[in-house]
């Protein structure tokens, strides 16, 4: 079983801000079900157009953040884990899901990360720190990093994972045969 990660950067002020300040040229990072990426989960924008309504985020290539800004850059990795982990994810997710109204973007924890102090705060994440939660919570990330200081690049540094594509958003076709589908429900 695979599970996708996709470290990208778009053309908000927001992500040009990181990349300069974390010298980074993926600020973002998503993580999605099936190599389709109909379905990402992540902490970002709710709004395309409103940079003050961040948290929770379903994401796909062709709508959201992405759709308004249609050259985005980005990297698709997967990591291959077993069943066990899977369904752990698949929880984990699931109780995101079933929240969803509840959670907001950590914006200072973000700045604080910045100045390497972990700042946790209730029902609040940025894109890493969530990604990072999930992958420990299911046991597929070992970390002595709270989540709140994981960056984007260190998740890419930290997981074991193949790059199945890097380029423009819009020319990302997935690469094996078809998949399942196997995304959680809306």
């Amino acid at each position: 079983m695979y599970v996708y990660l996709v470290f990208s950067k778009t053309g908000t002020l927001l992500s040009r801000a990181l990349r300069m300040c974390l010298r980074t040229k993926y600020p973002h990072v998503s993580i999605s079900l099936d190599e389709n990426l109909t379905q990402m989960y992540s902490f970002g924008r709710i709004q395309p157009n409103n940079p003050l309504s961040g948290g929770f985020v379903q994401e796909s290539f062709d709508s959201g953040v992405f759709q308004k800004f249609r050259h985005c850059e980005c990297a698709v990795y997967r990591m291959e884990i077993s069943e066990s982990q899977y369904q752990s994810l698949v929880q984990e997710l699931a109780r995101f899901l079933a929240r969803r109204d509840h959670y907001k973007y950590n914006i200072l924890g973000l700045f604080a990360a910045g100045m390497g102090v972990p700042l946790k705060r209730r029902n609040r994440y940025f894109c890493s720190q969530f990604v990072s939660e999930l992958l420990m919570r299911s046991s597929i990330l070992s970390s002595e990093t709270p989540p709140e200081l994981l960056r984007p690049t260190d998740l890419m540094r930290l997981v074991p994972k193949e790059i199945v594509f890097e380029g423009l958003t819009a020319a990302y076709r997935p690469q094996d045969s078809p998949s399942m589908d196997r995304n959680l429900p809306m």
